[in-house]
């Protein structure tokens, strides 16, 4: 039984995913990740999490790796593991090995997606798992004078074969593994299948799940978001980068800009991450983006159910005058957003009250992103607006944020030195600070 906290807490977090449920309904997500994952302690929770994506309507493309399983067969057969520009030297011995590793993993995650007792996440499942031959290889030839034998790159992928399967409910398995028109087994990057997969059948998402949390900056620092020409720079200049990151980073890019949505970055070594990634507003690990995800933009009529959300807690609690939503809806035009991946997250209005005096009112930022900047973007931009129009002075009124406006170089004013229309309307009950800046 719940008590009332765990209950509450249930509920609370039950109803904060909704709107992903709904977002993510029909969407086609393509999860890539390499034998590591499979073969570490989290294999079978992932195996959960798939399944759940798929039971909540996502329509599924996994796509494994076999590098470490590789690495293991060479060493029993006593064959020595060769690799080139980032591929393995493939010879007819070693793509035997390549054939078992790959068929091996291919059986696990099958198992793991199999699953059905009555005391797991899968139980009653009835999803399906497929594989099939969708992807079609060439050799990669001779790089540097070095013969890469069956070594392979992705020549086609049978895009209307995956999304056959994936609109009857079915899961698509592909491996690192592809087949010549000739009929000839070519060895594959599993990132760049993936890649490929994710740019041909158009999908929405593409999920790497790598060696560390996600991208981080040289002082170690995760980056929640990149556009793909930062992460190209980050390519070059990131010798810090783990293995996977530097790996699966220019996938990521090509794959941004040749038209998928989003493309993650997120940790194998922890449990959940898939599902922390995908159904919390700030997730676990990077997205690479073709264009930024914040959008600093006047607002519309449709922000309305947005800025009201945004701001009702801060009238409650008495940080904002009450503003009602035919009010906002009138008002529309004086304000400007910041959107941060189709979430309204920040707000500040100008309201001119003579030829050189104006109000910046209404600055609110969501409390998860105050440490973004948001804040002093949204006044840059009233800012801008105001001298547009020929406004020289720009006041605000506050109860709380007095030390924030004074280190912008906002000074204190009194009352007297607000415009006559604003002072008649001061609520003496509030005694808001005044503070003033010239522009």
């Amino acid at each position: 039984m719940f008590d009332a906290l765990s209950a509450s807490q249930f509920v609370s977090l039950f109803r904060s995913v909704a709107p992903y449920i709904n977002l993510f309904r029909g969407k086609t997500f393509v999860i890539a990740f390499g034998g590591k994952a499979i073969s570490g302690p989290f294999a079978r929770t992932l195996a959960y999490d798939a399944n759940l994506l798929a039971a909540l309507g996502v329509r599924l493309v996994l796509v494994h790796g076999a590098r470490p399983q590789i690495e293991e067969e060479l060493r029993e057969k006593g064959l020595e593991s060769k690799t080139h520009a980032g591929y393995r030297v493939t010879d007819a011995a070693t793509l035997d090995c390549v054939i078992d590793a790959v068929g091996s993993v291919y059986i696990e995650i099958d198992a793991l997606l199999s699953q059905g007792l009555p005391d797991t996440p899968m139980a009653n499942s009835t999803i399906r798992v497929v594989a099939g031959n969708f992807i079609t290889a060439k050799p990669v030839g001779v790089i540097d004078g070095v013969d890469m034998q069956y070594a392979g790159v992705v020549r086609k992928i049978d895009a209307e074969g995956i999304r056959a399967q994936l609109r009857i409910g079915n899961i698509v398995i592909l491996s690192c593994l592809g087949a010549s028109p000739t009929g000839e087994i070519f060895n594959l990057a599993m990132e760049e299948v993936a890649e490929a997969t994710a740019t041909a059948i158009g999908a929405d998402k593409l999920i790497f799940l790598t060696d560390s949390q996600g991208v981080s900056d040289n002082q170690g620092q995760l980056l929640d978001e990149m556009t793909a020409d930062t992460a190209e720079r980050l390519i070059t200049e990131g010798g810090w980068l783990s293995p996977d990151i530097r790996r699966y980073l220019p996938c990521a890019v090509r794959a941004s800009r040749a038209g998928v949505g989003r493309v993650h970055l997120i940790g194998y070594n922890e449990d959940g991450t898939l599902l922390l990634e995908l159904f919390s507003r700030d997730g676990v690990g990077t997205i690479v983006t073709r264009e930024s995800l914040e959008i600093l933009r006047d607002a519309r009529p449709d922000d309305i159910g947005g800025l009201v959300a945004l701001i009702e807690p801060l009238e409650e609690n008495g940080t904002l005058v009450r503003r009602s939503r035919e009010l906002l809806e009138r008002e529309i035009t004086r304000f400007s957003v910041v959107e941060h991946d189709g979430m309204i997250v920040g707000c500040a209005a100008l309201y001119p009250y003579t030829e050189d005096q104006a109000e910046l009112a209404c600055v609110a930022v969501h409390p998860n992103y105050r440490r973004w900047g948001y804040g002093e973007k949204l006044m840059k931009r009233i800012e801008t607006r105001a001298r547009a129009v020929g406004i020289k002075e720009l006041f605000v009124l506050t109860t709380v944020t007095a030390h924030w406006f004074r280190e912008r170089g906002f000074v204190e004013k009194t009352l007297a030195e607000l415009p006559e229309e604003k002072r008649l309307v001061y609520n003496l009950q509030r005694r808001s600070k005044i503070f003033a800046k010239t522009l």
